[in-house]
């Protein structure tokens, strides 16, 4: 796995350690209210270079979308404005409610 992947499995253990991260959805609203992770944020893909004043540059990020390729756009994006801890969900919420959590529901 490249070095800005991180794995369901690791964002859990993360999150049960209770490491201090925001998970950042890139997906469309309609997506998030379909399936989310708690405490998650939402700003979508095509808001994120207009919003990223609302993003702390000293924070930690894990990047989130429905199988990770906009993530991925939204971590390139992070990091061209500064942001050095920015990891993309590896195979998005839906590897996510494979892995860790089936009460999220899956999509397509």
């Amino acid at each position: 796995m490249r070095d800005d992947q991180i794995s369901p499995i690791e964002v859990k253990q993360k999150k049960d350690a209770g490491e201090s991260f925001i998970i950042l959805d890139v997906r469309e609203p309609v997506e998030y209210q379909t399936a989310k992770i708690e405490d998650s944020i939402l700003i979508p893909l095509g808001e994120l270079q207009a919003r990223i004043s609302e993003l702390d540059p000293g924070k930690s990020y894990v990047t989130l979308c429905h199988h990770g390729m906009r993530s991925q756009a939204a971590l390139g994006i992070l990091v061209q404005n500064g942001f050095k801890d920015v990891k993309n969900l590896s195979g998005g919420i839906d590897a996510y409610s494979q892995m860790v959590d089936s009460s999220i529901p899956r999509y397509r």
